[in-house]
């Protein structure tokens, strides 16, 4: 099948598909005599993985790994599931962030008076004033 082919097999995108190949997710395809890609349905099994995993928000690094796995598999699946431990801690680590922008938003909304004028708006000048940290780091693999 060609790549069009491909990705309405797939739901996706034909840039999808090319820019997983960039990536390495997807491998190298052969090509027709007219030069078009030449996809299979290893190609669609491969792609819906990799498109399951990021709707997980598994990074491509993660996805990199589970793949290598899979092409290569060990005695057990103890990698596998160590890997999904470390990606838990990431999504529980993006949940206390989340929390915590929870809690600011909420206190700014806090200082809102409905009624005020918007030059005296408690909530605008609380993001006037609000010190936030240069270059804040998240905690997650998302970086």
């Amino acid at each position: 099948m060609k790549i069009g082919e491909l990705a309405n097999t797939a739901k996706c995108t034909t840039e999808t598909i090319r820019f997983y190949e960039k990536a390495g997710l997807l491998p190298a395809t052969g090509r027709t005599a007219g030069n078009y890609r030449r996809y299979d349905l290893t190609h669609v099994e491969r792609l819906r993985f990799i498109r399951n995993c990021r709707a997980l928000d598994m990074t491509h690094d993660e996805i990199r790994a589970l793949l290598a796995m899979m092409d290569a598999p060990p005695e057990h699946c103890g990698a596998v599931n160590a890997l999904l431990d470390e990606h838990i801690g990431h999504v529980d680590a993006r949940i206390e962030e989340l929390l915590q922008l929870k809690r600011q938003l909420s206190a700014l909304q806090q200082q809102c008076q409905t009624k005020q004028a918007l030059d005296s708006c408690g909530i605008l000048r609380g993001l006037a004033a609000m010190e936030t940290e240069a270059g804040r780091k998240r905690h997650t693999h998302l970086g």
